[in-house]
């Protein structure tokens, strides 16, 4: 699982001397037609003030922010100190540009001129006081801050920002008023309670958070920022997400919205028969009838082990609709469970019908080809789905599994394990996706590999036993059993409820297979029955 970012990366800038503003990708010819127009103007006047003005934002519009920063400094070279009002719109351009470009520090400057110049503009004064927050400059953005709320007593932005900035001060019952008295202006906008929850979850308090994303649930049931809100709450506090949802259900029991919140979540976290129980019984008392509901009860089945259960239920769910690479894709899998490898042959390909460059059914289709010892296909099918899915490495560690043990090209599959030992970890840190590990043990660097392992699990944030899943695969692996039978029990601990992957899963050697006949293995399954 991975959390969304709350605040964007600055954008990396790439100049390339030559290409035209034509090649620019999406362009529509009207744009094109005017970014010409704009040249000849200048070709005319180079210092033609204005127009490279607007060709500047028209720059920033299609996100060439080098281009238009080259612009919008020529522009100021020309424009008149008379001319205040363009000169204004000017700064306030390249402040946003200097922001998009991870230059906070410069923006400010810009921001602050142009204060001076219109001191009364609440777009200008907002985006210096976020930016002098971003900074750590809390005196200087709460004089902001107090500044637009006394041009607009009502302003959300300003009793947010001084509610940060109170928190930041250590002063939660002033951050509390504030946002409280922002939500008693607007009690009927479903952001005004997403910007409460950011602000509440800041403070520690993270059941009030919740509250407020359910608040805005039930105002907007489709409001993404809400929905983002509450997966990443999730990823860090599940039981707080968890009891939120419950005492909605409770005031609200026939609200299916509530009891699907509950239920995803519960299986991204590996609770898979508490989200069963949640479709279910959406299913029972027809608050939705849609094909997905049935398509997650097929992969919950299939995890908990429950194959023809989960059959049928992927099988309702491929009838429904068209759309349905997908659910090929997990009745492939579950067919495989069942050693019906042609079966699950034939659900890959169905899938790759509908969707001929969809990378999980080549996996699949692989897979079921290696159980078939048709290994050369197979090779070349999992070979399909790197290309169309580069950054998985798992489907590497496919690959190489299939090179070294099933096509006698030990040096191959190393080449591929040397690759994963080195891959890019996701945003700078470990991730419960990170399978370098294995790359490191099936290259010879056990050290280093048993050092991933403890990484994994230290800097675990999730809490759902999927870190120590894969530790406890890693360990399996390199035949050290009394460790991996440690970290099975933390994850089933847990809750890692995946019956599937204790007890049948045996592919690409990232498993537990070697721990299966250990009468240590078979009795912690039996002391954790109760989460499967």
């Amino acid at each position: 699982m991975k959390a969304i970012k709350l605040l964007a990366t600055a954008a990396v800038i790439t100049f390339c001397s030559a290409p035209s503003f034509a090649q620019i990708q999406g362009q529509s010819a009207i744009t094109e037609a005017t970014m010409k127009a704009y040249q000849k103007l200048l070709d005319e006047n180079p210092q033609d003030y204005e127009t490279l003005y607007r060709r500047a934002t028209e720059y920033y519009r299609y996100d060439q922010y080098l281009r238009a920063l080259n612009d919008i400094n020529e522009a100021l070279k020309y424009t008149p100190v008379s001319d205040s009002d363009m000169r204004f719109q000017e700064l306030s351009l390249r402040a946003n540009i200097y922001e998009m470009t991870g230059k906070p520090e410069l923006a400010l400057i810009d921001l602050t001129q142009a204060c001076e110049l219109v001191p009364d503009n609440y777009v200008a004064i907002y985006q210096k006081a976020n930016v002098e927050y971003e900074l750590g400059k809390y005196d200087a953005s709460k004089a902001d801050y107090q500044k637009l709320k006394r041009l607009s007593t009502r302003s959300v932005e300003a009793l947010f920002g001084l509610a940060r900035v109170a928190v930041k001060e250590q002063n939660l019952g002033l951050a509390n008023e504030y946002v409280d008295e922002a939500v008693n202006a607007y009690p009927s906008n479903a952001d005004v309670y997403v910007r409460r929850a950011a602000v509440r979850e800041s403070m520690g308090n993270n059941v009030g958070a919740v509250d407020d994303y359910l608040m805005a649930l039930s105002i907007d049931n489709s409001y993404s920022k809400a929905l983002r809100g509450l997966v990443n709450m999730s990823n860090t506090d599940y039981s707080a997400v968890m009891t939120g949802l419950s005492n909605a259900i409770r005031q609200a029991p026939k609200v299916g919205m509530f009891y699907y919140l509950r239920a995803a979540i519960a299986q991204n976290h590996n609770r898979y028969k508490a989200a069963l129980a949640d479709y279910k019984y959406i299913v029972d008392e027809g608050l939705y009838d849609h094909h997905g509901i049935y398509a997650s009860m097929a992969e919950c089945q299939y995890a908990l082990g429950n194959y023809p259960q989960g059959a049928m239920d992927i099988e309702y769910a491929i009838g429904a609709t068209a759309d349905n690479a997908a659910y090929y894709v997990t009745l492939a899998q579950i067919r495989r469970a069942q050693w019906r490898s042609e079966d699950a042959l034939a659900a890959s390909e169905k899938a790759l019908e509908k969707a001929p460059d969809y990378a999980p059914a080549q996996a699949q289709k692989a897979l079921a080809l290696v159980d078939l010892q048709k290994y050369q296909e197979a090779s070349d099918a999992i070979g399909g789905a790197i290309l169309n899915d580069g950054e998985n490495a798992y489907y590497q560690l496919i690959r190489a599994w299939i090179l070294e043990q099933y096509l006698n090209k030990p040096t191959n599959a190393a080449t591929i394990y040397e690759r994963v030992a080195n891959w890019p970890m996701e945003d700078g840190s470990l991730a419960s996706s990170d399978y370098r590990g294995f790359g490191m043990l099936f290259s010879g660097q056990k050290e280093k590999a048993y050092q991933w392992a403890a990484d994994l699990v230290a800097n675990d944030k999730n809490h759902d036993g999927t870190a120590q899943y894969r530790a406890s695969c890693l360990y399996a692996q390199a035949g050290d059993a009394n460790k991996a039978l440690d970290l099975m029990a933390q994850a089933l601990e847990l809750g890692y409820a995946n019956r599937h992957d204790w007890n049948r899963a045996d592919d690409a050697r990232v498993n537990v297979a070697p721990l299966r006949d250990l009468p240590r293995f078979s009795a912690l399954l039996d002391q954790y029955s109760s989460i499967f």
